[in-house]
């Protein structure tokens, strides 16, 4: 089902900690994974359309904003049980298949996409340089199909260049959206 991404914390607040494993056998502590500049936490997962229609857009654009000092992670939330094309060993290969340059962690207790306020795939949380929030919005505008609008704008990049300028994010944000995430009975 489709859901948009709704504020359910303001602008401000400072990242919640969280340890988690990645899909590089390692556990990943987000102090270790801040960038310089900005920090870009998504939720994501394999078996979203809406993931699957940008995921090699995010995968370019992360490396562009690594460039720029600002590192990305991706975090996967939903209930593996229930949706097994998101398990560990499929989130690996997904990772794997999409050239992944940044840590893809699974959160098999939800609770981290609980803390941030996480509720579809994909959900974007861009953080400054003291992980303090100052964006939380889409991608870029969505045509029919699930594909780009013909010449909207990069408006994650664009919004995550500004913060590692400025420490500011646009004013103009539009919500994410993107499957629900598949919470846990």
């Amino acid at each position: 089902m489709a859901e948009a991404a709704a504020m359910t914390r303001a602008f401000g607040w400072q990242a919640d900690a969280f340890e988690l494993e990645g899909t590089d056998g390692r556990k990943h502590r987000l102090a270790d994974l801040r960038g310089p500049k900005g920090t870009l936490v998504m939720f994501i997962c394999n078996h979203c359309p809406y993931v699957k229609a940008v995921i090699d857009d995010v995968v370019k654009d992360a490396a562009a904003l690594a460039a720029d000092g600002v590192a990305a992670v991706a975090v996967m939330p939903n209930d593996t049980e229930a949706y097994p094309d998101d398990s560990f060993d499929n989130m690996k290969a997904f990772a794997r298949q999409r050239g992944f340059g940044f840590p893809y962690l699974i959160d098999r207790t939800q609770a981290v996409a609980r803390a941030y306020g996480a509720v579809c795939t994909p959900d974007f949380f861009g953080f400054d340089k003291d992980l303090t929030l100052r964006y939380r919005g889409r991608m870029y505008e969505m045509a029919a199909g699930l594909k780009q609008k013909p010449g909207a704008k990069h408006e994650l990049l664009e919004a995550m260049r500004q913060i590692a300028k400025t420490g500011t994010a646009p004013r103009e944000q539009t919500p994410s959206m993107g499957c629900s995430i598949k919470w846990r009975a």
